[in-house]
């Protein structure tokens, strides 16, 4: 794996999130998305993790693929809901033990129509499990020593590896279950606290939502990257469906020009449009890379990069 996966010169780092296939013929079809995607260079993928452990085996199955298959760094969604500490520090430790150095850690999603705070299990926020995280890592690789040069007998303590990233999730339009936007930024400052190492936005549809929460959360005091999420919209059903699980509610006239474009590549050249502007329009007010929400499927996001000047690497000697 090469060390500088994402940092070509002159562009921005780039990253997509993949969820874990439901079926053989899925799995196949991620394989090609995941070796296209490679070819631009991305710092990391995410993989996302059923609530509970549901689809854990698939979420390995698929990070070791891109561990094993391509240079880039693989990264493993982890969520509170449902795990107890035990459990919790179990699949950590899995992942690590296969080499997975990089998580992003969710309070999670409760059960549909159930108690927000039902199932969480012993983990009540991000901020913990982000600690739970480093603990497991401190935990799997105690301190050793290291010989001191030029100081022949001399030891001294060699530093503990540290995971890779430990990235969290940041809410600029606001969490479903915040009380304002303070309380998202003092949320965000308290995983910074934890340990967390980068933050990566829900979606968003203006520039400005996510600009200013990136002001009013460096006013508080976050130091991390927060990179921006963003997610190219094709059709009005994907739309509305975004619209009813986050709350957020998209342009009118996206929505609109969805809805009564019949012709489904005139839709996608609609809604790649729209992801491509905002894209660049982040880029401009100073964002720190782009990730990008994939579908698992690799033609729209990389049309998206291209649209914005941002093509497939060289090839890796």
């Amino acid at each position: 794996m090469t060390g500088a996966a994402g940092d070509c010169p002159g562009r921005p780092p780039i990253s997509f999130e993949l969820y874990p296939p439901r079926s053989d013929a899925a799995a196949i079809a991620l394989g090609r998305t995941i070796d296209r995607l490679a070819e631009v260079d991305p710092a990391f993928i995410s993989v996302t993790f059923g609530a509970g452990g549901s689809s854990r085996g698939r979420s390995l199955t698929v990070l070791r693929y891109i561990l094993e298959q391509t240079h880039v760094e693989p990264m493993a969604h982890l969520t509170c809901v449902g795990s107890s500490h035990a459990e919790a520090n179990r699949i950590v430790r899995e992942f690590l033990d296969a080499g997975i150095t990089s998580f992003l850690a969710l309070r999670g999603d409760p059960p549909e129509g159930g108690d927000p705070d039902a199932g969480l299990g012993d983990l009540g926020s991000a901020a913990e499990l982000v600690q739970l995280i480093h603990r497991v890592q401190e935990e799997r690789e105690p301190f050793g020593q290291a010989g001191v040069p030029g100081a022949p007998g001399a030891r001294r303590i060699r530093a503990r590896p540290r995971p890779e990233r430990v990235a969290v999730a940041a809410f600029p339009t606001g969490h479903p279950r915040s009380r304002g936007l303070a309380q998202d930024v003092d949320a965000l400052l308290a995983k910074e606290v934890a340990g967390a190492t980068l933050a990566i936005t829900q979606l968003f549809w203006h520039a400005e939502d996510y600009l200013g929460f990136v002001e009013r959360a460096r006013a508080a005091g976050v130091s991390i990257p927060i990179l921006p999420g963003l997610m190219p919209v094709t059709t009005p059903a994907r739309l509305a469906r975004l619209t009813e699980l986050t709350g957020v509610e998209p342009p009118a006239e996206l929505a609109i020009a969805l809805e009564i474009e019949p012709d489904a590549a005139a839709r996608a050249e609609i809604g790649e449009a729209h992801a491509a502007a905002l894209a660049a329009a982040v880029l401009e007010g100073g964002a720190p890379g782009l990730h990008l929400y994939t579908y698992n499927r690799h033609e729209t996001v990389r049309s998206v990069l291209e649209r914005i000047g941002i093509h497939s690497a060289t090839t890796h000697g």
